[in-house]
């Protein structure tokens, strides 16, 4: 038996942040990021649309990318103290994430974040609160998914947390919140749903509810991201949508180890300057994997399947696959993505020499080959890599060399 789970409402199109006005309850509890939202009008808003519906509300604000175990803590004690009945999460992924994960604080403030890592063990919610997610971005989908990804700073690992429970209740799909994005956020976020939308389509819990959600994505990327990235706001508008159908599908297909590599590289070289920002992994890494991946028979003809989608031709799945893999490293060129970790830059910009030494890079490499085949998106990976194979699959990623293994 399989599950499909998708939030009880989704509102979608312009002005549908006015939906807020028909929420039942009595304290809300707003989180939000940094000042964008604030900045564009839209946080007065979700306040104004907040007092209409006759709720008293409180801020948490200034959530920072990537977010903390710290964070999630002091949101959950906050929460603790106001009692809210509605979770108001706003922004991008980020706050959206945190959010979750102070969700279940709030609900069980017994639990440990140890125990929130448990792949579909998070206790039964809803007892105090119900949940409303508004992205900002174009890409993450965490509006309609069942994980949140915390940052364990101390550890240097990003741990997604996975279970049907902290589905959100409400997600508000508005595009003209992401028409606020900056370049580089909208290349990032983009190829961070293109992951999502392909992983999904070939992971093993593929299913005949996901495929066409992840295949309408697929087609829609291509046809917009670009565009997006350039400045076309209707294109803009079309990519929230896209990004929120690969969330659909990714949800309840599960992901691979795209994302287990670029959970475990995002913040373990912090100490030399910057993070590797989780879209701009996902957009380096993918192509490498759809390589190793192909090696399996399936995820060969299924990659064959999105290649005919997209018009990408090949007489056979061999060739089909090496055209997918042209395709979108020449996608992450029109969106200046470096090609692999060593060329990625501080501010995340294509450079000779990037941030993480090479050195730094061999030296961490087992614990973050270890950490990604121990990664909770692992296991619906198409082709379940070694420890070897992974420390491999990385080394890859790092000097942008052919996988032939």
């Amino acid at each position: 038996m399989a599950r499909f789970t998708l939030p009880r409402d989704l509102y979608h199109g312009k002005g549908s942040l006015e939906a807020l006005k028909s929420l039942k309850g009595t304290r809300a509890m707003v989180c939000v990021g940094g000042g964008s939202m604030k900045k564009f009008g839209f946080l007065d808003k979700v306040i104004t649309y907040l007092h209409e519906a006759g709720m008293e509300t409180e801020l948490f604000e200034g959530i920072k990318p990537d977010p903390s175990v710290d964070t999630v803590m002091r949101g959950a004690a906050a929460m603790e103290k106001f009692q809210p009945d509605w979770i108001i999460a706003i922004g991008g992924g980020s706050p959206i994430d945190a959010a979750k994960a102070m969700w279940i604080k709030y609900e069980h403030p017994e639990i440990t974040f140890a125990q929130m890592c448990v792949v579909f063990g998070i206790p039964e919610l809803r007892k105090k609160a119900r949940f409303c997610a508004i992205p900002s971005t174009s890409g993450t989908a965490t509006e309609v998914t069942a994980f949140s990804v915390i940052t364990d700073y101390k550890k240097g690992i990003k741990y997604p947390l996975a279970d049907f429970e902290i589905t959100p209740d409400v997600a508000i799909v508005d595009p003209e919140l992401a028409q606020t994005m900056p370049k580089k956020l909208t290349a990032h976020t983009g190829m961070d749903a293109m992951t999502h939308a392909i992983e999904a389509f070939v992971s093993t819990a593929n299913c005949d509810f996901t495929d066409p959600l992840a295949i309408g994505a697929i087609k829609m990327i291509q046809s917009d991201l670009v565009a997006s990235y350039n400045g076309d706001m209707s294109k803009r508008a079309s990519m929230h949508n896209a990004q929120c159908l690969a969330g659909m599908a990714f949800s309840n297909a599960l992901l691979g180890i795209v994302h287990s590599m670029a959970h475990k590289t995002g913040a373990i070289f912090e100490d030399y300057g910057a993070h590797i920002i989780h879209g701009a992994a996902n957009a380096m890494y993918l192509p490498k994997v759809i390589a190793f991946n192909a090696k399996d028979a399936t995820a060969k003809a299924r990659y064959g399947i999105i290649a005919d989608v997209m018009g990408l031709g090949g007489a056979n799945a061999d060739e089909k696959v090496a055209s997918l893999i042209t395709y979108l490293r020449g996608m992450n060129d029109a969106l200046n993505i470096p090609r692999c970790i060593k060329q990625y830059g501080a501010d995340s910009t294509p450079c000779e020499q990037g941030f993480v030494p090479e050195d730094v890079f061999l030296a961490r490499l087992p614990k973050i080959a270890k950490n990604a085949v121990d990664d909770a998106c692992t296991g619906s990976n198409p082709r379940q890599p070694s420890l070897e194979e992974m420390e491999k699959l990385l080394k890859c990623c790092y000097y942008d060399t052919e996988v032939d293994f």
